[in-house]
């Protein structure tokens, strides 16, 4: 959120809201998703409706991280015409009137953070709280995205490096047949796989990073690829550690468990992995000579 609004917000906005997220006084969330609208964020519902000095938005947003409890909301709603020219993003603080909250969701993962459903009626938004220009809205939520495309695969990586290593100093304690399982040449090659696909996923996230922060023309591509191969690949190196610690991976004793229900959701969450196969692939079909290296 802080790339977003520091990227695209006014002055005002900037100055009031970059210093207390980058700080962490303030958190934010990100409201794109709707309950007809997942992967389809071009053709989103939630209207606003100027007003006077006003937006009056209307709609529901849905599985918002940090829903109820973070203080500003970046928004994207319909301010024209149908499809992505006519979004608009909108920062959207906490109190204010016609904001509500759906109950917390209860998930297979990620427990520590509230998800909620965000609820617009007949919300007041000031129109000095647009992002960016009217219809700017798409343009903004995909670059958000890319930078957190990034994030996930990251998130993924950091959980996958932790379950190797710990599956890496269990292996060297847990005995079977009178003997440490470090010796067994099968778990040593599979921690081998484990760490080979944790290392190509950290240069994969890594190239993407560059990417987009020296705006090649390819990081779109590239960051679909990063958050495409890293939560699959690190997903199964998180499952891989629960098979290797055997009925101990499977309890809550364990890290382990955690971290595979915790990586699940990264192959949906800034668009599904669907989603990043028809990103690249669209790619490739239109820039056959284009370099992703």
């Amino acid at each position: 959120m802080c790339l977003m609004i520091d990227e695209f917000a006014n002055d005002n906005l900037r100055q009031k809201w970059i210093p207390q997220l980058a700080g962490m006084e303030k958190l934010a969330s990100y409201c794109l998703t709707e309950p007809d609208n997942g992967s389809d964020a071009g053709n989103i519902k939630t209207s606003a409706k100027l007003h006077g000095d006003n937006y009056i938005l209307n709609g529901t947003k849905v599985f918002i991280s940090g829903g109820g409890d973070t203080d500003v909301y970046v928004v994207m709603c319909r301010t024209g015409e149908a499809g992505p020219k006519g979004i608009t993003c909108m920062l959207v603080e906490k109190e204010s009137p016609g904001l509500a909250f759906g109950q917390k969701e209860k998930k297979l993962g990620w427990n520590s953070q509230p998800t909620r459903s965000v609820i617009f009626e007949d919300c007041q938004v000031p129109v000095s709280n647009v992002v960016g220009n009217l219809g700017d809205g798409f343009k903004i939520a995909m670059r958000g995205l890319n930078g957190g495309r990034i994030n996930v695969g990251s998130c993924s990586l950091g959980a996958a490096q932790n379950s190797l290593q710990l599956t890496r100093d269990y292996l060297k304690v847990r005995k079977q047949f009178g003997k440490t399982l470090d010796n067994f040449q099968y778990l040593q090659f599979k921690l081998a796989e484990m760490a080979t696909k944790l290392v190509v996923s950290r240069n994969i996230i890594r190239t993407a990073a560059i990417s987009l922060d020296n705006n090649w023309p390819n990081k779109v591509p590239l960051c679909s690829m990063a958050k495409f191969f890293a939560t699959e690949e690190c997903s199964k190196v998180c499952n891989d550690a629960l098979q290797l610690h055997g009925g101990y991976g499977y309890l809550k004793d364990y890290a382990i468990e955690q971290y595979l229900r915790d990586t699940r959701v990264h192959q949906i969450l800034e668009g599904t992995n669907e989603v990043m196969r028809m990103l690249i692939s669209r790619d490739i079909l239109t820039d056959e000579e284009r370099k992703y290296v």
